[in-house]
């Protein structure tokens, strides 16, 4: 039986990974931050999970997502401590600790397409040049780095995906897709009148978070540890999105959704990824397509909206 690791079992990529795994027959387990086990900074604690579980596969998920609040409160310097803490202290940590004890243990890192800043070209591939402009894809891109080095100096079979922009019902709610399509439910329910959003002509790379954990899977089981791009290759704004979502609602969107420039701390520049490295190697392809993940989502927050309100009424 496989053993797997999965570092930020929390998430929502965690918790889909996890839930996969177990489905395949493996023995999985996931650790987070509140975990006694798992400590991203102490080199120990690694050690003691390798020697304790043994697994076959480590997928370190875990990741410190900012709000425009956390940037504002919290400056640069705390910023960049905590988000090098967990992308890349901990998958140090491990990396080391699977070197020392030259273990077959195969890690999968989940880097971020922010490691690119603003690339001058479209799609961005496993050869495009990272300039992160942002400390999440300045700490990610070290993250790549190092798994790059284990791999060429110690054998280490460490991967990366480079994942794009990918949705689920888990997804917190101060994602901007969140806040569309529960948006949207309430005002198919008749609780509020508007939606105000910031930039609609956003662009994202927009795949569905099952089919972004089946790469994981796919890319750590290699022979041949490497690097690859995860994306639909779709470029899709979220005026798009928010149309998709208030289109399967039997909404018009135009009457409902105001847009508000100042809500946009920082413009994103429109990254959309070329994953046909994956797809060669792999064999992998998304399954779920834009508009039904912009339904699923929707159906999603309906149905947990609408049970809440049972719950409270």
């Amino acid at each position: 039986m496989t053993r797997a690791l999965v570092v930020g079992g929390r998430g929502q990529d965690g918790t889909l990974l996890l839930a996969r795994l177990r489905a395949d027959g493996c023995e999985a387990e996931g650790v987070d931050r509140d975990d006694p086990r798992w400590d991203a900074g102490d080199p120990d604690a690694a050690s003691r999970i390798l020697d304790a579980l043994r697994p076959d596969e480590v997928y370190y998920l875990a990741a410190i997502h900012h709000s425009a609040e956390d940037r504002a409160s919290l400056g640069g310097r705390t910023l960049y401590a905590e988000s090098h803490r967990v992308h890349v202290e901990g998958l140090l940590n491990l990396l080391e600790a699977i070197r020392l004890r030259r273990s077959p243990t195969r890690v999968f890192y989940a880097a971020s397409s922010l490691i690119f800043g603003e690339p001058a070209a479209a799609p961005q591939s496993e050869a495009t040049p990272f300039a992160p402009v942002c400390i999440y894809g300045i700490t990610k891109a070290t993250g790549v780095a190092c798994c790059r080095f284990y791999r060429a100096t110690a054998g280490v079979h460490a991967s990366v995906g480079i994942l794009y922009t990918h949705e689920s019902p888990l997804r917190s709610a101060d994602f901007v897709s969140q806040r569309i399509v529960r948006g949207a439910v309430e005002i198919k329910q008749g609780r509020r009148s508007q939606l105000v959003l910031g930039n609609l002509s956003a662009v994202n790379d927009w795949g569905w978070a099952e089919d972004t954990v089946d790469a994981m899977v796919r890319i750590v089981r290699l022979d041949e540890a490497d690097d690859f791009v995860v994306a639909t290759g779709e470029a899709h704004t979220v005026a798009d999105f928010v149309q998709a979502v208030f289109a399967h609602a039997g909404l018009d969107w135009k009457r409902y959704v105001v847009e508000d420039p100042g809500l946009v701390a920082r413009r994103r520049p429109p990254l959309v990824g070329d994953a046909s490295r994956l797809r060669a190697r792999t064999g992998w392809t998304p399954t779920v397509g834009f508009e039904r993940m912009a339904a699923a989502l929707y159906d999603a927050a309906f149905g947990e909206i609408s049970a809440a309100t049972r719950q409270t009424s």
